[in-house]
């Protein structure tokens, strides 16, 4: 009896062991993203819509890049803020950009935005 009952206790546990999931990895198609109104903040334009190398270029190597398709992440980091720079890929094809951008200090705290883009250029 005790053993028909640990029996019918654990099928639950191996149920859970058994996948029916789809395994395939299909490449996500390019996400229609609409124009940031950061786009269009003076001081921003040195970012947005720029490429992954491009910010290589003006901030050096990212402490992060994760990429979670269809989108990228690359974060910058100094004493002063941290910058994460969201990528990408435009509707028609091509490279990745940056379609949204957020700042905060290392605490949490929020930091202008403009202010934060400065200072990791001047590193």
């Amino acid at each position: 009896m005790i053993r028909k009952f640990l029996i019918l206790l654990s099928l639950p546990v191996v149920a859970g062991c058994v996948s029916t999931a789809n395994n395939r990895v299909t490449a996500a198609p390019p996400v229609s993203v609409a124009p940031s109104p950061l786009n269009t903040v003076r001081g921003l334009d040195i970012v947005m819509g720029k490429t992954a190398g491009q910010l290589t270029r003006l901030f050096g190597k990212a402490q992060q890049d994760v990429a979670e398709s269809p989108a990228r992440k690359l974060q910058f980091a100094s004493g002063a803020c941290i910058l994460d720079a969201y990528l990408y890929p435009p509707e028609n094809g091509g490279e990745e950009r940056v379609t949204h951008i957020d700042t905060r200090r290392s605490d949490g705290a929020e930091v202008d935005r403009v202010s934060c883009v400065n200072a990791l250029r001047i590193r």
